[in-house]
C-alpha cells in the first residue's frame, strides 16, 4: 500500500508537504517526488496551483466525495471569515482605546509648565522666610540652651545635697537597689573637680553606704530570705565594689542548702500521689497547688543560678554540679514512689515535671547539658518502673492464688477453687493487658525524654514479659511446694513441703498453666507484635527478646508437673492412711470380720474430696479405654476371675494352696492390662489415675504383711465393698478390677490359711454397710 493512503492529521500533513517540497521539487527528475506532490494535501503549500488541484480532485474523487469536500471547504471559508471579522473588531477596539488615551493626555498636559513655575516660586519664597526666622531667633536659642545647661547643673547640685537624705529614706524602706543607684550616680561628681565642695555630702553618703553594706551582707547570709533576695543583695554588693569573691564558698553553700529545701517541696508533691483512693486528693498531682509551688521554687532556683553566674563567673562547674544533683534527687524521689506502686499517669506526670525543670535549667545553664544528663538518669528510672510493674503484677496473681484457704467441705459447697481459678485467669490476662496499655502510654507520649528512650522501652517490655512468665512459673512451683523458697531449704524433701500445700491450690495452678499456655501467651504475643515489635534498640537482626514458643513450652511442662504433683499429694495422703491401717493391727491374730473396716470410709472420703476438686477445675472428657496387648498370650482375662472364684469355692486348705499355683500360671499367660496411661487434663483421667495409684499402694502394703484366715477375709470384704462403689464412679472398670484382683491375690499369697468367705456372706455384709451409709 502506498504511503499516500495513510490517514494523517493536519499538522503531519503540512510537515510532510514542507519536507517534500524541500527535498523533491514539483518539476524534479524523481517520479516519486512528482507523485507525492500530486495529492489532495498540497492546498496548504506555498506553490499551490488551483487548476491542478481541481483536476486532481476530480480525477480521484467521485460525486459524493466532491459534494462532501464542497461542504467542508464552505464551512472552513465561513469559519475563516468569522475569525477575520473578530480579529478586525478586536483591533478596532484597541485603536479606539489608544486614541481616547492620547486625547486625555493632551487635554491634561496643557498648562502643566505654568503650574510648575508657580510652585517653584512659592518654594523659593518659603525658603527665604525660613532663613530670616532662623537668623532672628539664633541669639535667643543660644540663650535658652545656656539656661538649660545651668538648670541641669543646679539639679545635679541639688541631688548631691539631697543624697544623704535620700539614702536615709532608702535604708528605712529597705530600697537598697535605689540607694545603690543613687550613690553610683553621684560618684562622678564626688570624684570630679567639685569634690572639695561636697565633702560633707560625700562623708554623709559614705556613712549611709556603710550601713547599706552591712544590711546587704546580713540579707545575703540570712536563712529567712529567699534565693532571689540573696542574689539581688550579692549583685548590689558587687556594684558597690565590695569583695564578693571572698564570700563565694559561703554563698554556694547557701545555694546548696536552698536546693535541699526545694527537694522537700518536691516530696510534698509525691505525698499528694500516695493516696489515689482518697476522694479529697483525686485529681491532684503535678497540676495541684503543691505543683505550682514547686514550679515557682524551681524558677527561683534558676534565677539564683543566673545571678550567681553573673557574680561568680568562675563558679560554673559548681553550679553544674548543683543542677545535676537537683535532677538526680528528682529521679530518686520518683524511684521511691515507683517502689510503692505508681500508676502510669502519675509516672508520666512525674517525668513531665522533671523534664520541665530540666528545660528551665538548660535555659540558664546550657553548659550543664542537663537534657543528656537527665536522659542517662531516666534510663535507669524508667527501666525500674517497667520492672516494678511486672513485679506488682506477679504479686497480684500470687495474692489471688493464696486466697484458696478453705476446707474441702466448704469447697464442695461454695466452689472456691473455681472462683480462685477464674479470678487468677482474669488477673493474668487482664493484668497483662493493663500493663501493656500503661506501657503503650509511655510509647505514645511525645515527651522528649520518653521519645529518646522509646527503643529501650520496647526492649524492656519484651524482656520484662519474658522474665515475668519465667518468674510466674517459679512462683507456681513455690506455691505448690515443689520448689524451696531459699537455698537453705534445699535439704527438705519434696514430699515434706507437699504435705503443707493445699491440694486444690496445686490443681488450680496446673489448670492456670494450661490457660496461660493456650490463651494468655497467644493474646499477649499478638499485642506485643502490634505495639512493641518494631523500633527496639536490639534491632531485627538480633531477634525479639520475648519468645512466646519458649514460654508456652515452659508452662506446658510446668502444668504437667503440677498435675502430677497434685496426684502425688492426694495419693500420698491415701498412702499414709493405708500405712496406718496395715501397720497398726496384728494380722496373724486378726478376728473374724464383722463389717467393712473404717479405712475404706476414709479412703472413699479422700476420693470424694478429689472428685469435688476436679469437678470445679477440670473439664469433663472421654476416658480412653484401656487396651490389652496381644503379644503376651491368647488367654482371656476373665480366666483370672474364674480361677479366683473357683479357688474361693473350695473348702479345704490343700485345695486352696494348689489353686495358688494355678493362679500364678494363669498370670503368666493372660493378656496384660495397660494400667498407667498418660494423665490428661480431664476429671476422669485424674480421678482414675489417683485410684489406680492408691490401689497399687494397697497391693504393696498387703505384700508386706502376713495374714491369718480372718485377716485375709477382712481384706476380701473390704476389696469387695470397694469394687461395688468404685464401679459406680470410675469408668476404667477393667483396670480397677485387675488391680483389685491383684490385691486379693497378694493377700492370698501372704495368708497362712487362704480360705475365702462365701459370696452370700460377702453380699450380706456389703448390704449392711451400704444401708448404714445411706442411713447416716
Amino acid at each position: 500500500m502506498a504511503t499516500d493512503d495513510i490517514p494523517l492529521d493536519d499538522k503531519a500533513k503540512r510537515m510532510r508537504d514542507l519536507l517534500s517540497s524541500f527535498y523533491y521539487p514539483y518539476h524534479g527528475s524523481s517520479p516519486k517526488a512528482h507523485s507525492n506532490y500530486e495529492n489532495l494535501d498540497s492546498i496548504n503549500s506555498a506553490s499551490f496551483d488551483p487548476e491542478h488541484y481541481m483536476n486532481l480532485l476530480v480525477q480521484k474523487s467521485n460525486l459524493e466525495e466532491l459534494l462532501r469536500k464542497h461542504v467542508e471547504m464552505a464551512a472552513e471559508i465561513k469559519n475563516l471569515d468569522t475569525d477575520l471579522q473578530m480579529l478586525v473588531y478586536e483591533n478596532y477596539n484597541k485603536f479606539i482605546s489608544a486614541t481616547d488615551a492620547i486625547k486625555w493626555m493632551k487635554s491634561n498636559i496643557v498648562g502643566m509648565e505654568a503650574n510648575m513655575e508657580q510652585l517653584l516660586d512659592k518654594i523659593m519664597s518659603v525658603q527665604s522666610r525660613s532663613d530670616r526666622v532662623n537668623t532672628s531667633l539664633f541669639e535667643k536659642r543660644e540663650h535658652i540652651e545656656k539656661l538649660h545647661r545651668t538648670r541641669n547643673l543646679l539639679r545635679k547640685v541639688q541631688f548631691i545635697y539631697d543624697l544623704p537624705a535620700r539614702l536615709a529614706k532608702c535604708i528605712k524602706s529597705e530600697a537598697y537597689a535605689d540607694a545603690v543607684k543613687f550613690y553610683i550616680g553621684a560618684m562622678p561628681i564626688f570624684k570630679g573637680i567639685w569634690r572639695l565642695s561636697f565633702q560633707d555630702c560625700k562623708r554623709a553618703s559614705e556613712d549611709a553606704i556603710i550601713i547599706i553594706l552591712k544590711n546587704l551582707q546580713g540579707k545575703l547570709f540570712s536563712d529567712s530570705e529567699s534565693i532571689q533576695a540573696r542574689a539581688e543583695a550579692a549583685v548590689l554588693l558587687k556594684q558597690l565594689d565590695f569583695p564578693v569573691d571572698s564570700l563565694q564558698a559561703k554563698l554556694l553553700e547557701k545555694l546548696e542548702r536552698s536546693l535541699g529545701d526545694l527537694q522537700l517541696k518536691t516530696n510534698e508533691i509525691v505525698n499528694v500521689l500516695r493516696e489515689p483512693n482518697d476522694p479529697s486528693k483525686q485529681g491532684k498531682g503535678f497540676d495541684s497547688i503543691p505543683g505550682i509551688g514547686h514550679e515557682v521554687s524551681v524558677h527561683g532556683f534558676a534565677e539564683a543560678i543566673r545571678a550567681y553566674r553573673v557574680i561568680f563567673p568562675d563558679s560554673e562547674s559548681q553550679l553544674i554540679k548543683l543542677a545535676q544533683n537537683l535532677v538526680i534527687k528528682h529521679f530518686e524521689i520518683t524511684e521511691q514512689r515507683v517502689k510503692r506502686r505508681i500508676s502510669s499517669t502519675n509516672f508520666l506526670g512525674a517525668l513531665r515535671a522533671i523534664w520541665d525543670d530540666v528545660l528551665l535549667m538548660d535555659g540558664v545553664l546550657s553548659e550543664a547539658a542537663l537534657s543528656n544528663f537527665s536522659l542517662e538518669v531516666a534510663h535507669a528510672t524508667v527501666k525500674k518502673y517497667v520492672a516494678s510493674t511486672f513485679t506488682y503484677l506477679l504479686q497480684d496473681i500470687s495474692d489471688a492464688l493464696l486466697k484458696v484457704k478453705v476446707s474441702p467441705k466448704e469447697a464442695a459447697e461454695e466452689h472456691p477453687l473455681q472462683v480462685a481459678l477464674e479470678a487468677s485467669k482474669k488477673t493474668v490476662l487482664q493484668g497483662s493487658m493493663d500493663v501493656l496499655l500503661d506501657f503503650r502510654q509511655l510509647l505514645d507520649d511525645e515527651l522528649g525524654l520518653l521519645v529518646k528512650l522509646r527503643a529501650f522501652i520496647i526492649d524492656w517490655v519484651q524482656e520484662g514479659f519474658q522474665d515475668f512468665f519465667k518468674s510466674l512459673d517459679g512462683c507456681f512451683l513455690l506455691l505448690s511446694g515443689r520448689k524451696n523458697s531459699s537455698s537453705q531449704d534445699q535439704g527438705f524433701s519434696e514430699g515434706a513441703l507437699g504435705e503443707k500445700v493445699l491440694a486444690g491450690l496445686v490443681l488450680v495452678l496446673a489448670q492456670l498453666s494450661v490457660f496461660i499456655e493456650q490463651t494468655a501467651i497467644p493474646r499477649i504475643s499478638e499485642e506485643i507484635a502490634v505495639s512493641f515489635s518494631s523500633g527496639g534498640a536490639r534491632g531485627h537482626e538480633n531477634g525479639h527478646v520475648f519468645v512466646s514458643g519458649e514460654i508456652c513450652q515452659l508452662f506446658q511442662l510446668g502444668g504437667e508437673k503440677l498435675l502430677h504433683h497434685y496426684i502425688n499429694i492426694r495419693t500420698r495422703r491415701v498412702s499414709t492412711l493405708l500405712r496406718k491401717r496395715f501397720t497398726t493391727p496384728n494380722w496373724v491374730k486378726h478376728k473374724e470380720p464383722r463389717e467393712v473396716h473404717m479405712f475404706v470410709d476414709l479412703f472413699l472420703q479422700e476420693l470424694k474430696a478429689v472428685d469435688s476438686e476436679v469437678k470445679q477445675i477440670l473439664p469433663e472428657g472421654l476416658l480412653r479405654k484401656h487396651q490389652r496387648s496381644d503379644s503376651n498370650g491368647s488367654t482371656n482375662s476373665s480366666r483370672s476371675n474364674a480361677l479366683l472364684d473357683d479357688k474361693m469355692s473350695r473348702s479345704n486348705t490343700q485345695k486352696a494352696r494348689s489353686q495358688l499355683l494355678e493362679t500364678h500360671l494363669a498370670k503368666l499367660f493372660k493378656q496384660k492390662v495397660e494400667i498407667f496411661t498418660k494423665v490428661e487434663y480431664t476429671q476422669e483421667s485424674v480421678e482414675t489415675t489417683i485410684v489406680k495409684l492408691c490401689l497399687k499402694s494397697l497391693q504393696e502394703y498387703v505384700r508386706l504383711q502376713t495374714f491369718n484366715r480372718s485377716g485375709f477375709q477382712q481384706i476380701q470384704l473390704d476389696i469387695h465393698f470397694l469394687r461395688t462403689l468404685l464401679k459406680e464412679n470410675i469408668e476404667a472398670e477393667e483396670a480397677i478390677d485387675f488391680l483389685l484382683d491383684e490385691v486379693i491375690v497378694a493377700a492370698s499369697e501372704r495368708c497362712l490359711d487362704p480360705i475365702p468367705l462365701e459370696p452370700p456372706i460377702l453380699d450380706k455384709l456389703v448390704q449392711v454397710k451400704l444401708a448404714k451409709s445411706k442411713g447416716t
